[in-house]
């Protein structure tokens, strides 16, 4: 008489187990680090312990291990009060005039533009190339020969035409030689007026008309002066 087969079959509804499935985590925290530790005193043979300095070394891990995490929890703690910092800054350069590097101009179609140009040394020509968008140069300022400090470039939005080009975003690209035809350092800042404050990834930005500015680029604010 053959032996009878016990029934293994899952009864209905039930779901196979898986064996790609894993319970738990991957990462070793300092709890699971010191279960594994006591587990591993209680369960060792009296007759047999293991090397003391084996234990040195894994609660020298364990405290290490406590420490980074520490470390890590208070840097969090210092950047989001950095942050915190950062913003409350920013919203005080709100109702200011504030000079920022950076050759990004904005016309509004109508207003003309200016760049304030710095020189260390005296130059015997200076210009500055107005370029649109996909970076075609559409006018070309001369200055002439200029003598080293601050100066003022003011674009009316026309081209070397003398066409109103439309609103949009434009950049200034200034440059400056000696009488040998050696270019010289020149520096270029704009001014213009914060009116808000824009946040990217909790980073702060100016609002300067429609331009977004970085608090490192600026690098003077006044106060704005009303008529």
């Amino acid at each position: 008489m053959p032996t009878p087969v016990a029934n293994i079959t899952s009864p209905a509804g039930d779901i196979p187990p898986d064996s790609l499935t894993r319970a738990g985590s991957s990462v070793l925290g300092k709890d699971q680090f010191l279960k594994l530790l006591v587990a591993q005193l209680a369960n060792q043979d009296p007759t047999k312990p293991q090397d003391t300095s084996q234990f040195v070394a894994e609660l020298a891990q364990f405290s290490a291990l406590e420490q980074q995490q520490n470390t890590v929890s208070r840097l969090d703690t210092l950047l989001m009060g950095q942050a915190t910092a950062n913003q409350t800054a920013a919203g005080t350069f709100i109702g200011k005039d504030v000079s920022y590097r950076g050759a990004g101009q904005h016309f509004d179609g109508t207003n003309s533009v200016s760049a304030t140009l710095t020189l260390a040394q005296d130059a015997d020509k200076v210009s500055v190339a107005v370029t649109d968008g996909s970076g075609r140069v559409v006018r070309t300022i001369p200055m002439g020969s200029r003598s080293d400090g601050t100066m003022t470039a003011i674009w009316d939005g026309r081209d070397d035409n003398g066409n109103l080009l439309p609103a949009g975003d434009y950049s200034f690209a200034p440059t400056a030689y000696d009488a040998d035809g050696k270019a010289l350092s020149i520096e270029l800042s704009t001014t213009g007026h914060v009116s808000g404050v824009a946040f990217q990834g909790g980073i702060p930005y100016l609002k300067v008309g429609e331009s977004l500015i970085k608090m490192s680029d600026v690098t003077s604010i006044n106060e704005r002066i009303t008529p």
